[in-house]
């Protein structure tokens, strides 16, 4: 029987000598950990410079339980809506301020 080989995409150090595993997010707020069934569908989502390790899931499991995630997703897609500009309008001319009312002039009577 053929292994079942997830590709997980990493983060690497510094020095580039040591990796993490990238944990996500669920719509609910929980971590999850993914993986991907090929390393084109991982660089369909995540882009050409993501790193990746090739791990199964017994593995990723042994993982990720310890940091209290049980959730994996295989072959996620983006769920976030579309990041859009909204279309911004010059502000309203500000309308010219009353002048200043003037402090009423006490006089005081010399008796």
């Amino acid at each position: 029987m053929a292994r079942v080989v997830w590709h997980v995409p990493v983060t690497a150090s510094g020095t580039g000598g040591t990796a993490a595993l990238r944990l996500f997010h669920l719509r609910d707020g929980r971590r999850c950990a993914v993986g991907f069934s090929s390393p084109e569908a991982l660089v369909a989502l995540l882009g050409p410079d993501q790193g990746h390790v090739e791990l199964g899931e017994p593995a990723l499991r042994d993982l990720t339980v310890p940091l209290g995630i049980d959730t994996l997703v295989v072959d996620p897609r983006l769920v976030a809506p579309s990041v859009t500009v909204p279309f911004v309008t010059a502000p309203p001319a500000a309308t010219p301020a009353a002048p200043p009312v003037p402090a009423p002039t006490v006089r005081f009577q010399h008796r």
